[in-house]
């Protein structure tokens, strides 16, 4: 870069973007890349605390920080994902529909380990919304040596390290379970809970069912919502550890893979992740009819996006797992299932 005084630089290109801050009021570029600089710029940059403006000029092995950004997202960004223009030398990664956010942690750590280089996330397996900013990309100094582009290069590998993957709307099938509601001494209140939650990410309810506390009625009710077109299928009540909550062996029962009954998660213990050939089947705890937020919130959209939920994903969920149950919810703003 070649160092030239403000007052010298009339008629001069800018290699940077030149940033201006009024705290509280405004952040962004008084003077874009690539601007010729004139004779009534030479105040405004002064009072930016400018006194000398730098003069791109190429040179063999270095890159400008546009081109180096612009290759940092190239190797990066996967499917789901709409970049912005470089603008003050970075690039934002902008989710390109609704769903839920994929990072690879461990390729981002060391691309993050390269000298110089930032490339920071929103959390791994976090819901998105269409336009919402979910990473972005930058390197520190303005020029930077094309070494460590490539080190970047070789550590994504080809393999996208941020992508978005859509949320699929499903045929969901409900079985309530306990004898206090199917006798009608209680009122349901799972069944108007799980159809607001279902209702956001765009799926159907086929079919609510409610069982008493006996096994067969509830493997029954289980297959006939396979029966009806059921995708997904959630069962409810009876996951407790009292002797008649029936409903964990009764999945048991039907032939179910069972990932794992309980989870490092509070609020959402008891609940059971299992899979009836490929349909999911979900037991959800009795929080989920009355907390805010559980481990169901953290599950549901990632099976919505197709993952196939392993017992190791659960384990993961303790480092975060705990909510505070706070007065106002800002979840997924918040530190609940951020692993």
């Amino acid at each position: 870069m070649q160092k030239v005084r403000v007052e010298d630089a009339v008629g001069m290109v800018l290699a940077h973007d030149i940033t201006r801050i009024v705290p509280g009021e405004f952040k962004g570029a008084a003077f874009r890349k690539g601007h010729i600089i004139r004779e009534e710029d030479i105040n405004s940059l002064l009072d930016l605390g400018k006194e000398h403006i730098y003069i791109w000029e190429n040179k063999e092995g270095w890159l400008h920080e546009n081109e180096a950004v612009e290759a940092i997202v190239k190797a990066t960004a996967g499917a789901g994902v709409n970049l912005t223009e470089p603008r003050e030398g970075k690039i934002i990664y902008e989710a390109a529909f609704n769903g839920i956010l994929k990072i690879d942690v461990n390729r981002l750590i060391q691309i993050n380990s390269v000298d110089q280089i930032v490339l920071s996330t929103l959390h791994n397996n976090r819901p998105v919304e269409r336009g919402q900013m979910v990473a972005s990309a930058r390197i520190v100094p303005l020029i930077i040596e094309e070494e460590k582009i490539r080190e970047v290069q070789e550590i994504a590998g080809g393999v996208p390290v941020i992508e978005v993957k859509p949320l699929l709307s499903k045929r969901v099938g409900i079985v309530t379970t306990g004898s206090e509601v199917y006798k009608g001494r209680i009122k349901d209140a799972f069944g108007p809970t799980l159809q607001q939650k279902l209702n956001h990410y765009g799926c159907e309810v086929i079919r609510q069912t409610i069982v008493p506390d006996d096994p067969e009625m509830i493997k029954e009710a289980i297959r006939e919502m396979r029966s009806f077109g059921a995708e997904l299928i959630l069962t409810t009540g009876g996951m407790s550890v009292d002797p008649d909550d029936l409903t964990p062996s009764s999945i048991r029962d039907l032939g179910a893979k069972i990932v794992a009954h309980g989870s490092p998660v509070l609020p959402g213990s008891q609940f059971m992740m299992a899979y009836w050939d490929d349909i999911p089947v979900m037991g959800l705890p009795g929080c989920v009819m009355y907390s805010r937020r559980t481990i169901f919130d953290l599950i549901l959209p990632r099976v919505l996006a197709g993952e196939i939920i392993k017992r190791e994903d659960l384990t993961r969920l303790a480092h975060g797992g705990l909510c505070l149950n706070c007065e106002v919810c800002t979840y997924p703003n918040c530190g609940f299932g951020k692993s």
